[in-house]
């Protein structure tokens, strides 16, 4: 499976995408504790203390963002799936 990385976050993992194996029906809260545990930093990049993945940061897969996916975090992958993984953008003028 595919992941790619923006802004801050290829920082932390030391590049743009990730190829991982994943096996068929692993869900995507599975796919993220992996990214974890191979980078750690990034879990405050997207969790808060309690687990829950912060609102400003955006994952999507397949170009459909988690909170509209019918089982959020619990939505099942295939390995052909893309995820792309945005952290908080801001900037531009006041």
């Amino acid at each position: 499976m595919r992941v790619n990385f923006y802004a801050t976050l290829r920082q932390i993992v030391g590049g743009k995408t990730l190829e991982l194996n994943i096996p068929k029906g692993a869900t995507l809260r599975q796919l993220l504790d992996k990214i974890i545990e191979l980078h750690p930093l990034l879990k405050r990049e997207l969790f808060d203390e309690t687990g829950k993945l912060y609102g400003h940061v955006h994952v999507l897969v397949n170009g459909r963002d988690v909170p509209y996916l019918e089982n959020v975090l619990d939505t099942q992958l295939n390995p052909e799936d893309t995820v792309n993984i945005f952290p908080a953008v801001g900037g531009g003028r006041d």
